[in-house]
């Protein structure tokens, strides 16, 4: 499956230490150019943790009680950690759950500045 940038999608991520895996949400970051070029795409981590939100300006927090947050498919209040990035197969990609705006993937933009240190 091919993501495009924006999409929310479901995936079964590898923890970092490699101890174990979970079937949750990713954003896809990487450009819709590179998506068809490459077979693999980078992932930016969704939780629903109210404990790995801490405000950086690297998370981009997502009301579902919104219009906008209805149309990213997720189930619970959550928080995009651009701070946490993943190389994954696009043929691994489970489905598509929705899509972020393109007003917040410019925020999603700017925490990946703050994480990459990018001006």
């Amino acid at each position: 499956m091919i993501g495009r940038r924006g999409n929310i999608v479901l995936v079964d991520f590898p923890y970092s230490d490699q101890t174990g895996r979970k079937v949750r949400p990713a954003l896809v970051v990487q450009s819709d150019e590179w998506n068809q070029r490459l077979d693999d795409t980078i992932l930016a981590l969704i939780t629903s943790s109210r404990y790995r939100r801490v405000g950086a300006s690297t998370q981009c927090f997502i009301d579902i009680s919104t219009s906008e947050g209805q149309q990213t498919g997720l189930r619970l209040d959550s928080i995009i950690q651009c701070e946490n990035l993943i190389t994954y197969d696009q043929s691994l990609i489970l489905r598509v759950m929705g899509s972020l705006s393109a007003k917040t993937m410019q925020q999603i933009d700017g925490c990946l500045k703050a994480v990459l240190g990018i001006p």
